[in-house]
């Protein structure tokens, strides 16, 4: 099961570096409150970062809680204003980190639980976790390669 969502996880990463990136209209934001394909790319790289930690956290602790408010790190991040190509960049050598983590998954460690709610407790398992935050950035990924108006 982890070992299909690491392929999942370096397919999308791939898709996004190799494809025509110049078909994308990388600053253009909807409506004032949604988010720039440049932004939806930085709340992938803060995706990225929490749930690196989470997956680094849970090989030797559980049950611990590790949360962000995305809205405010797309905005203190300001992700409009930056570099495309950094950006990408960054994603990409994130994202190659989590599967390098999660290829070298101790295996007694794949139910590990962290607590990935920002209300109530809900602990959730790495493999969960890593499921979870692939089908997440394919779900980015479809707006972002929508974004071409």
């Amino acid at each position: 099961m982890i070992k299909d969502t690491i392929s999942q996880l370096k397919e999308a990463v791939q898709e996004l570096v190799f494809c025509d990136l110049q078909s994308i209209n990388w600053t253009h934001k909807p409506s004032p409150e949604k988010w720039s394909a440049k932004e939806i790319l930085g709340h992938l790289i803060d995706s990225a970062q929490i749930n690196l930690q989470r997956f680094v956290r849970c090989t030797y602790e559980e049950n611990f809680k590790l949360t962000y408010q995305q809205d405010e790190w797309v905005k203190a991040g300001r992700y409009q204003f930056a570099d495309t190509r950094d950006l990408i960049d960054l994603w990409e050598m994130l994202n190659v980190q989590i599967g390098w983590v999660l290829s070298n998954y101790p295996p007694d460690r794949l139910q590990a639980k962290c607590d990935n709610s920002k209300t109530a407790v809900s602990l959730h398992t790495v493999e969960w976790l890593a499921e979870d935050y692939v089908a997440h950035m394919k779900h980015h990924l479809k707006q972002i390669y929508g974004s071409n108006n």
